[in-house]
């Protein structure tokens, strides 16, 4: 008997900061999208790849869409979203167990009518009334014709295999893109600036993030030994000493915590350098944007 296999893209949509980025994390089994508590943290379309028997998943983790923010480059985030949206076989949407408001639904309108949208409910371990999951479900089931609705845990892993299972019936029967151990599709040069990156955002002040990119100049590889040289990209001068820190200390600290992430997924050692550059009104150039690798 011939094992059908089926292979096929699917975006992970949903507001900022409802565990998209957990989730994709947790699918793949290894971390190939950046966390943190603050909004806005993943910029980039991101694939991360998850080979089974019988499937290849390749999931697409899109930025939170923005409602409230303007700005180019929410717009370049906003259109990287609804081009993911317009390209893959399934959509997840993801919404936080026991909150829907104005954002989620406005998500919820960018859904494509013409191909299966599954909900993914996350963090259902944090809803302190479990009663409440059930009329939620159907509050849900009312806004929009989901093919599945599944309550699951990023972060503890609890629905998640039921989630991959819902999935998969829904892929079409083609042959695997990427190899069985392949995780992203994206290039260890990325994956470097995105590291460090998260380790600015969850050690950084609430305002600062926002303003901060990080450009990788240099990347070079000798045998097992990676040697990366990383700009990290601030808008306005007094950002530089806050990132950099007394002595040099702050800096310091964030640049081993990401070297430490670095040669974990790389499985070999990483010499890292980093210093801080000030490009004024970076994020609001569509053409400095670019220059970073920003999608759309």
């Amino acid at each position: 008997m011939n094992v059908v296999f089926r292979t096929g893209t699917l975006a992970i949509v949903g507001q900022p900061n409802v565990g998209k980025s957990t989730l994709i994390n947790r699918l793949v089994g290894q971390k190939v999208s950046i966390t943190s508590k603050k909004p806005q943290t993943t910029r980039h379309r991101i694939s991360g790849i998850l080979t089974t028997d019988v499937c290849q998943y390749i999931f697409v983790d899109t930025p939170g869409f923005q409602t409230r923010h303007a700005g180019a480059l929410n717009r370049v985030m906003n259109r990287s979203v609804t081009q993911a949206l317009s390209e893959v076989d399934v959509t997840i949407c993801v919404i936080e167990a026991g909150r829907f408001g104005t954002a989620d639904r406005a998500i919820i309108k960018l859904l494509p009518r013409d191909r299966p949208v599954l909900l993914a409910i996350n963090k259902i371990d944090r809803l302190a009334d479990k009663s409440r999951l059930l009329p939620f479900i159907a509050q849900l089931a009312q806004e929009f014709a989901f093919a599945e609705i599944v309550p699951l845990s990023a972060e503890k892993g609890d629905g998640v295999s039921d989630l991959l299972q819902s999935a998969a019936k829904y892929l079409p029967e083609a042959p695997p893109l990427f190899e069985a151990d392949d995780i992203t599709d994206r290039s260890e040069r990325f994956l470097a600036a995105e590291l460090l990156r998260e380790k600015l955002f969850r050690n950084l002040g609430e305002e600062l993030p926002y303003g901060i990119a990080v450009e990788i100049e240099r990347f070079e590889q000798e045998g097992n030994l990676r040697r990366i040289f990383a700009a990290i990209i601030v808008d306005k001068a007094a950002h530089k000493a806050m990132i950099i820190g007394r002595g040099g200390e702050k800096l310091k600290t964030m640049s081993s915590d990401a070297r430490r992430d670095m040669e974990q997924l790389f499985g070999g050692p990483v010499y890292l350098e980093t210093w801080v550059k000030v490009k004024s009104g970076w994020a609001d150039d569509e053409r400095a944007l670019k220059s970073l690798g920003y999608d759309g």
